[in-house]
């Protein structure tokens, strides 16, 4: 047991970035095309898109934030995880196939050729602001527990990782993306099964005890089952998971990337299966790893520091498990691959953002018949672009009060418009264009209105909605359903 990062952990967190670099640089040549870098030339294998897949639901924030969150609280948030079954079933029988059919890498060029150049613009357009949004807050969460534990420099860390994060994305293309990802997934795994391990065989009474402190106060709650749409009911939670989840599938540019990626169509159907379907039993390992921590601070609460039983610092409980109570080399090598998997999901969101400027705007807007030099400077250039954007918003992102509460607002804002014209498109297959732009137009001001509601001060009180926060993007999607539909209605009869 130690309290401090040794030098061997140094050693492993120096060693592990060189190794990522060396990915990047080893699949230069098969990122040489623009085919390569942005969809793998369709050739990877079901496991390994599937382990990316999977790789970008096990994020580094997920990482440090469940954990957190079951020690917190209970396991109300698992509910998400739920959904996740039922969503791949969709998304193989309908998504799937849908892109799979589509000679386009990107997610939203069909939406041209059904609503008009708008619908594809206005996608792709919230995709990278809440892609730059992403980066810039999982870079700067990712270097705040580092800054913490190590003592290093917030802004050295950001600057550091844009770097590093940019060079192999830009060496590699989106194989690289997919290898790091697969990389990091199986080492955050097996390391919450070692960290579960210790924390158990060091409980006087085992998991015995573990289960008896945790049922007592309550710990494995999925919450309240009533119907109460103001609190984070498990129903609440359930809707919520299915409908971000279907975002995630539908419409979201990093898995259609995936999906495009894989050698065939059976290989791509096992991504689904890899990535969705395994993220159940894997999240259920996470919130475990929470509830071990609290009956493992329960026990010997001297190990921990008293600040760090106040609820407001739960995220940085398990950090401080992993340096103070993991051997030496052991604690390097999951800093490392929590420092990974930022990096990986920040890659991800580099590439796949490269891959829509070149498709949804410069080779639709400016050079309609770029060659293949032009389309791989240009994204190459991009990549560069992005990766400075991205590590300006995370250093911006550290004089901001809450980088959550802004990258919810915009992800709720963004997410329920795309995913609810994306649906509409697909459901409502006679739609006219004037119908999808008064169900997009409603659907995003009611958005707006329950963002806004949480933000003090920003409306009146009266006329504040009073839904729970998780209802934002199901009310928006469903609004733009709904008004969408009703208008295609009126417009069917007028035309009667």
């Amino acid at each position: 047991m130690h309290s401090e990062f040794s030098n061997l952990d140094l050693a492993v967190l120096a060693v592990y970035f060189i190794a990522i670099l060396g990915v990047g640089y080893g699949f230069r040549k098969k990122s040489s095309s623009v085919e390569g870098f942005t969809a793998a030339n369709r050739s990877l294998p079901g496991w390994l898109t599937g382990l990316s897949i999977l790789g970008t639901y096990v994020s580094s924030i997920s990482f440090l934030a469940i954990p957190g969150k079951a020690y917190a609280a209970d396991w109300n948030s698992f509910v998400f995880s739920l959904t996740l079954p039922l969503a791949t079933l969709i998304a193989i029988r309908w998504f799937l196939p849908f892109y799979r059919n589509s000679d386009s890498v990107s997610a939203y060029e069909h939406l041209e050729e059904r609503f008009g150049v708008w619908a594809r613009t206005y996608a792709s357009s919230c995709y990278l602001l809440t892609q730059l949004a992403r980066m810039g807050t999982v870079m700067y969460l990712m270097a705040l527990p580092l800054n913490v534990l190590l003592g290093w420099n917030i802004n050295y860390i950001i600057i550091g990782t844009g770097i590093c994060v940019t060079a192999y994305t830009f060496l590699g293309g989106l194989v690289a993306v997919i290898w790091t990802d697969a990389i990091q997934t199986i080492i955050l795994i097996v390391g919450a099964f070692v960290c579960g391990a210790i924390m158990v065989f060091s409980l006087p009474g085992g998991l015995g005890e573990l289960f008896q402190v945790a049922s007592e106060s309550n710990k494995f709650s999925l919450g309240d089952y009533g119907f109460s749409l103001t609190e984070s009911s498990f129903w609440v939670v359930l809707v919520y998971g299915l409908v971000i989840n279907l975002q995630n599938f539908g419409i979201d540019q990093n898995y259609v990337q995936r999906y495009v990626a894989s050698k065939s169509n059976a290989e791509a159907r096992k991504s689904l299966w890899v990535g969705g379907a395994t993220y159940l039993p894997v999240s259920a390992i996470f919130f475990f790893l929470g509830t071990a921590l609290f009956a493992y601070y329960k026990a010997f609460p001297d190990l921990l520091p008293e600040a760090y039983f106040d609820a407001q610092n739960a995220d940085k409980v398990f950090p401080h498990f992993i340096v103070d109570a993991l051997p030496s080399g052991v604690t390097g090598l999951l800093i490392a691959a929590v420092f990974a998997a930022a990096m990986s999901t920040v890659s991800t969101s580099l590439n796949s953002s490269s891959t829509i400027v070149l498709n949804d705007y410069y080779k639709r807007f400016r050079n309609r018949q770029a060659d293949e030099a032009s389309s791989m400077r240009f994204l190459h250039g991009t990549t560069i672009v992005w990766g400075i954007l991205g590590t300006c918003m995370a250093l911006a992102m550290t004089q901001v009060k809450s980088a959550l509460d802004a990258w919810w607002s915009l992800a709720g804002i963004f997410g329920g418009g795309t995913l609810g014209l994306f649906l509409f498109g697909m459901i409502a297959r006679r739609a006219k264009n004037a119908a999808a732009v008064a169900g997009v137009s409603v659907g995003v001001l009611l958005i707006v209105w329950m963002s806004l509601s949480l933000r003090e001060n920003l409306i009146p009180e009266a006329i504040q909605s009073p839904f729970h926060s998780n209802l934002i993007i199901v009310f928006g999607t469903a609004t733009i359903l709904l008004v969408g539909g009703f208008v295609s209605l009126l417009i069917g009869k007028k035309a009667l």
